[in-house]
């Protein structure tokens, strides 16, 4: 796997965040999160573009609880300019109650960046949409490789209305291309 070039690219990337745990002004984590239920893998459906992230399709996201009561993060995805997979597996803590979706997350500990769920499927955890420190980092999750319309529709407006720049999102393929 092409581990280390995904690796030195974050590295980059988190002592910037190292001090920045909590959400953007205005941008409120969910409350009535239940961390067990939001385990287990998530793709990405759309994202707002960076260095880290450059280029990778077929991006995933694994959740799986530590001993510690920590989570387990391992970020995947291929990029096809190298036709190889990259991986980062980190550490996400709660910065608060573990019933609210605000988080601090590690891939190079003790430099930690936030991670807040701002909206999220609370009947079947199928959909979540989460936001960095700041509003540069915004993702769209959901539990399968395609999100229906309308929900795509209400998350984008939702991010937009917190001030996101949704029309630089990238629609992430979840296909693997041919090398």
């Amino acid at each position: 796997m092409a581990r280390f070039s995904f690796l030195a690219t974050l590295a980059a990337m988190i002592p910037g965040l190292s001090a920045c745990t909590t959400p953007p002004e205005g941008v409120a984590p969910i409350t009535n999160f239940d961390a067990e239920r939001y385990l287990g893998t998530w793709y990405e459906i759309a994202r707002l573009d960076h260095r880290f992230e450059r280029g990778l399709v077929a991006v995933s996201a694994t959740y799986a609880r530590n001993p510690d009561g920590s989570l387990k993060v391992v970020n995947k995805g291929f990029k096809a300019s190298t036709c190889a997979w990259s991986e980062a597996v980190g550490r996400a803590k709660f910065t608060g109650e573990p019933t609210t979706g605000q988080l601090a997350v590690s891939f190079f500990g003790p430099f930690y960046g936030g991670y807040t769920i701002f909206a999220l499927d609370h009947q079947a955890y199928q959909w979540a949409a989460v936001s960095g420190p700041t509003r540069n980092y915004l993702w769209i999750l959901a539990r399968t490789p395609t999100l229906a319309d309308d929900v795509r529709d209400r998350l984008v407006a939702e991010a937009a209305g917190l001030g996101f720049a949704t029309e630089n999102l990238i629609w992430v393929p979840q296909e693997v291309p041919p090398c």
